[in-house]
C-alpha cells in the first residue's frame, strides 16, 4: 500500500476501467476507486482522473460519480497509471485495451483465480468475495467517503449474491458492516439493484425457466435465450441478470448453464456450480475465466455443439468426484 500511495501521489494522469459488460462488482469498484482518488489525491484538481466503462446498467446509475464514466473511448495522452479492475485478462478490457497498452504503468486489482497476470503490478486475492473487498483492504478506512462506501457495498452485494454465495466470509460480513456505518444503506441498495426487476425482466426469466432442460440425469440444467428473443423483448444484457442464479437453485442440480446467443452460432456462456464441479476449469479451456463456482466464456457453434462441448468436461469432473467418494 505504501508503494501504491507513492505512485498515486506522483501520477498526474490516472485512468480507471473494468471488464466488458460491467456487473455490480465492476461498476462498484470503478466508482469507488474514482471517488476515493478524487477525495484523497486530487483535492487541488491538479490530476486528471478518467474512468471508462461500457454501458452501465440503469440500476447502478444512482451512484455518485457514475456520471463521470466515459463511454466513447477518445484518443488520449498516455496515462501515468492505468487501473484495470475486476478483470482477469487484457482482452476483457475491450476498447480500453489501448489505454492499458500505452500507459506507463498498469495496476490490476482483481479476485479471479483465473487472472492471467497481464499488468505491471497485480493485486489478486482469490479468497476475497469481490474486487470491492480487495479495494477496501487497500483503502485507508478513515478516508472512505460515503459514496465510495456505497459503491463498495454494491459490489460486494452483487458478487456474493446478497451474502449467500460461498465466497462470503466472516471478513466479508465485517467489511459490509463497516461500510454500513460509513453510510451505505443495505435495503435500498439490495432491493433496487438486486431484487427489483422490470416486467420485461420477469417475462424473460419466466420464459427461460419454462424452456430450460435437464441433462446428465438431472445434474445439469441449461437455459438459453436466442438473438431473436432478445430483439423481440428489446432487452439489454443486464436484463438477464439473475437467471443463472435461479437455474442454479434447482433441486438436484450440480451445474447451471445459461446461454445467450450473441450472433450466428455465437454464444455467451455463464456457469454456476453447487460445489462438486470447478466451472472455472471449463471456462478457461474455452478461453474464458472466473471462479470455482461461477465462471463464463464465449463459444462458437450450434446450440447443441456448445452444450455437448461443455457437458463433456462437467461429466468428467462429476465422474472423478463420485469415484473418489466410492473409493
Amino acid at each position: 500500500m505504501k508503494d501504491l500511495e507513492r505512485i498515486l501521489r506522483d501520477a498526474k494522469r490516472i485512468g480507471i476501467t473494468g471488464h466488458i459488460r460491467p456487473d455490480g462488482d465492476c461498476v462498484g469498484s470503478n466508482v469507488a476507486l474514482y471517488e476515493y482518488l478524487m477525495a484523497n489525491y486530487n483535492q487541488d484538481g491538479s490530476k486528471t482522473i478518467d474512468m471508462y466503462l461500457e454501458a452501465v446498467p440503469e440500476a447502478f446509475k444512482f451512484l455518485e460519480g457514475v456520471d463521470k464514466v466515459q463511454y466513447d473511448y477518445p484518443e488520449a495522452e498516455s496515462y501515468d497509471v492505468f487501473f484495470a479492475l475486476d478483470c482477469g485478462s487484457l482482452d476483457r478490457l475491450g476498447e480500453a485495451q489501448k489505454y492499458a497498452k500505452d500507459a506507463k504503468m498498469v495496476i490490476n486489482i482483481d479476485h479471479h483465480i483465473s487472472n492471467t497476470g497481464f499488468a505491471d503490478k497485480t493485486i489478486i486475492l482469490p479468497e476475497a468475495s469481490s474486487t470491492c473487498e480487495v479495494l477496501y483492504g487497500l483503502f485507508d478506512v478513515e478516508c472512505i467517503t460515503t459514496w465510495a462506501a456505497v459503491a463498495l457495498y454494491l459490489g460486494i452485494v452483487h458478487d456474493t449474491g446478497v451474502f449467500k454465495h460461498s465466497n462470503t466470509s466472516e471478513k466479508t460480513m465485517c467489511i459490509a458492516g463497516k461500510l454500513i456505518s460509513l453510510g451505505a444503506q443495505p435495503s435500498k441498495i439490495i432491493d433496487e439493484t438486486f431484487y427489483q426487476k422490470t416486467f420485461t425482466q420477469n417475462q424473460i426469466l419466466g420464459r427461460c425457466l419454462m424452456e430450460s432442460i435437464l441433462v446428465l440425469d438431472g445434474k445439469i440444467i441449461i437455459g438459453s435465450i436466442s438473438k431473436k428473443e432478445q430483439e423481440f423483448y428489446q432487452i439489454v444484457p443486464s436484463d438477464l441478470d439473475g437467471i443463472i442464479d435461479q437455474l442454479r437453485v434447482t433441486k438436484g442440480v450440480e451445474v447451471a448453464i445459461f446461454l445467450r446467443e450473441d450472433g450466428v452460432q455465437e454464444y455467451k456462456v455463464s456457469m454456476r456450480s453447487n460445489g462438486i464441479v470447478d466451472v472455472s476449469k471449463i471456462a478457461v479451456f474455452f478461453g474464458g475465466g472466473g471462479h470455482i463456482k461461477a465462471a463464463g466464456c464465449s463459444m462458437k457453434g450450434t446450440y447443441y455443439d456448445v452444450i455437448n462441448n461443455l457437458t463433456v468436461g462437467i461429466e468428467h469432473q462429476l465422474k472423478k468426484s463420485y469415484e473418489k467418494v466410492n473409493n
